[in-house]
């Protein structure tokens, strides 16, 4: 017999709650059948983010700093607006009606530029102001509330460097006491520490405060897995994660639908997890080299 030649397995939600259903001695019918379901697998990938499994939505960010700026959001926001021409990288703009401030991180474009956290919610076509490089007030327009999601979706920053004339130099990651313990936050250099702030938008606060306009601080993030809206969505995982979803969905309806297959059901699904969870770890060659001392105390 012949072998199919396709590697293209790939299941939807709804074939996952139909497993799921299955294992739990159950049939998946109704409607609420598959919201449940796919609210289940909604609160298991949150499950997954705190235990740090999702490493395959490590996503790397390159943000350019701007000089004496010190706190960045983990992400991008983006602005459209009528003309970036004027407006000056640092400098913060407002919006006239709804009075939302942010700092002017880059600009991507002729009418795209990249902001802080926005103090609040600009409105839809507002004007607004700032100032050009000569210090003259300058204004436009933004189309719209620029969206701050891809900033939440971020779950933790991994690690970080500073490129500086194309040599990377790693930074230190410090703990939120460390940082408050810095007695002067606005000493001006090379960046050398960050500190990660997890609020619900989570920034990266860098220390010292940046020197010029000029260093890149590029760092890997680790961010949320896209939701199971439909029962038509294909998953955010790869292939070698089905069978830990598929288990992992079964043992939460089994907590709702079939409380008597629950240690079952729940056995298995930690014992997939760990097996998922063992090879999606990081790998790097490994030696072992005796201690010469040793080698010399013993001859």
């Amino acid at each position: 017999m012949a072998v199919s030649g396709s590697k293209d397995f790939e299941p939807n939600v709804a074939e996952y709650v139909e497993e799921a259903f299955e294992r739990c001695g159950l049939e998946f019918r109704t409607g609420y059948d598959a919201r449940t379901a796919r609210r289940s697998i909604n609160f298991l990938f949150a499950d997954w983010a705190n235990r740090g499994l999702n490493r395959w939505t490590i996503d790397q960010v390159n943000q350019t700093l701007v000089s004496g700026l010190s706190e960045y959001p983990i992400g991008t926001i983006t602005a459209t607006v009528g003309s970036s021409t004027n407006l000056v990288v640092g400098n913060t703009i407002t919006g006239s009606s709804s009075g939302t401030t942010a700092i002017v991180l880059t600009k991507p474009s002729s009418t795209t530029v990249t902001l802080s956290i926005p103090s609040g919610s600009f409105t839809a076509g507002e004007t607004i102001t700032s100032t050009d490089s000569s210090g003259s007030a300058v204004s436009t327009t933004i189309s719209s509330d620029p969206s701050i999601s891809d900033v939440r979706s971020t779950i933790d920053v991994l690690s970080s460097v500073i490129r500086r004339s194309d040599s990377d130099i790693s930074i230190n990651r410090v703990s939120r006491d460390d940082y408050l313990s810095i007695p002067t936050k606005t000493t001006s250099g090379r960046p050398v520490q960050f500190y990660v702030d997890r609020q619900i938008t989570p920034v990266i606060k860098v220390w010292p405060e940046p020197e010029n306009s000029t260093d890149v601080l590029i760092y890997d993030r680790l961010t949320r897995m896209d939701d199971a809206d439909a029962s038509v969505n294909t998953v955010d995982v790869p292939f070698r994660f089905y069978p830990c979803l598929a288990a992992g969905l079964a043992y939460y309806l089994s907590v709702k639908r079939a409380p008597d297959r629950v240690p079952l059901l729940k056995t298995i699904y930690e014992e997939e997890f760990l097996r998922a969870a063992e090879e999606d770890r990081d790998r790097a060659s490994f030696s072992v080299v005796p201690s010469y001392s040793y080698l010399t105390a013993t001859s």
